[in-house]
């Protein structure tokens, strides 16, 4: 716990460095200790490890006292059962709901210890420009998993094309919960794995940021309707887990 406490007063030295490279001089030298170097393991995948991959590269990191060492894997149960087996010191990829779920289904415990960033969830069409142009019966796939599909739903309910339940729970809600659905839209739930291959089959693919990005689409340019900035995202923020 004393390594990890260290490790995030010193993470926050780095990211402040993004802002003030004089503060970050001063601030190093007051914390660095460069005869004890912290190896730090980090699971990650996609852009999330590409973040922290160039995060290891930074001089600022270095001058922190850390090494760190980013470990690629190839789904999101594994990140957490790597944690919790200490496989590795801690992960980087999900958010806070994505958590939230893992704990509350499976005996492996972790905490989120830092949050990092948001990775605002989108909704993409390759047959439509706008969401008005959806059609009454509109396929659209969601993901599957708890979390992520909870989160789908409040953005189809922000697009307009549905409305949820008063009391819908914002981390394990599900389709059932929709109480209005105006244009009858058919909401299919898909591993999420899957939805860029199979994007073309539907009349629009909710994603997240991360298998967006993988498939080349950005969400603010790319997406026909993305998640708001507000207080019910907060939930969705990024954290680093331990």
């Amino acid at each position: 716990m004393k390594k990890l406490i260290s490790l995030f007063l010193s993470m926050s030295v780095v990211l402040l460095t993004a802002c003030s490279k004089q503060e970050n001089a001063q601030q190093a030298e007051q914390n660095n200790d460069s005869s004890k170097v912290q190896k730090v393991v980090i699971a990650s995948t996609g852009s999330d490890a590409d973040i922290w991959r160039y995060i290891a590269s930074l001089p600022e990191t270095q001058a922190a006292g850390l090494k760190l060492e980013v470990k690629n894997f190839s789904d999101s149960v594994s990140m957490n059962t790597a944690v919790a087996n200490k496989e590795v010191d801690l992960n980087a990829f999900q958010a806070y709901s994505y958590l939230t779920v893992f704990n509350n289904s499976n005996p492996d415990k972790i905490a989120a210890v830092s949050t990092t960033y948001i990775e605002p969830m989108g909704i993409y069409s390759s047959k439509y420009k706008k969401i008005e142009e959806l059609p009454e019966g509109a396929i659209i796939s969601i993901p599957d998993d708890a979390a992520s599909e909870s989160r789908a739903l409040l953005l189809l309910q922000t697009a307009g094309l549905i409305k949820l339940k008063a009391d819908y729970n914002p981390v394990q809600g599900s389709p059932i919960d929709v109480i209005e659905n105006p244009k009858k839209i058919n909401i299919k739930p898909i591993k999420m794995e899957t939805a860029l291959r199979l994007k073309n089959e539907f009349d629009a693919v909710v994603l997240n940021n991360t298998i967006a990005l993988e498939g080349g689409l950005n969400v603010l340019k790319d997406s026909m309707f993305y998640e708001p900035i507000d207080q019910i995202s907060k939930i969705s923020v990024n954290v680093l887990a331990t």
